[in-house]
């Protein structure tokens, strides 16, 4: 099954309909690294990533993992070694923090947008996490904590997203 866009600001999963926010640019079939655009293609989905301490670990067949203080994902468009992969944080790289202190993060899937064949400067760190009112992403996909659960439930490690 594939969680589709149908606009921007809803996502639909079998008959689920959940109110979302994407990128603040849109979305964009070339998107580049800091451009606040939402890629347009079909992805699939990482790991659950959520915070322990915040939350119980919720009811889904993903592989679930704790977010640690130490926990980063590389943006940083001169580490070909790194960039667009979960990092444990260097002061030498430029990394999106995983351990905030606001709530959107409690929960996050990484989308597979540039992953495989990683390209410098394709975008990075693009991911499903939480909002509380839906003010537009820097890229990625926001949906509210209550909705978030739900779709946990329902999804998969085979499931894909298809943004467009």
């Amino acid at each position: 099954m594939t969680i589709i866009l149908k606009n921007k600001e809803t996502l639909k999963f079998d008959d689920f309909s959940f109110k979302c926010t994407i990128g603040k640019n849109g979305l964009s079939k070339k998107k580049i690294e800091g451009d606040k655009r939402t890629p347009i293609g079909l992805f699939s989905l990482g790991d659950l990533y959520y915070r322990k301490d915040r939350n119980p670990k919720p009811k889904t067949k993903l592989r679930c993992l704790p977010i640690k203080k130490k926990m980063g994902w590389c943006d940083d468009k001169r580490s070909k070694r790194f960039y667009n992969k979960l990092i444990k944080i260097n002061k030498n790289i430029k990394y999106e923090k995983l351990y905030r202190n606001d709530y959107k993060y409690d929960f996050i899937i990484p989308i597979n947008y540039n992953t495989k064949k990683t390209r410098l400067g394709k975008g990075s760190a693009i991911f499903l996490h939480l909002t509380k009112n839906f003010k537009p992403t820097l890229g990625c996909i926001a949906l509210k904590k209550k909705d978030f659960l739900i779709l946990l439930k329902l999804i998969n490690k085979k499931t894909k997203i298809k943004l467009n």
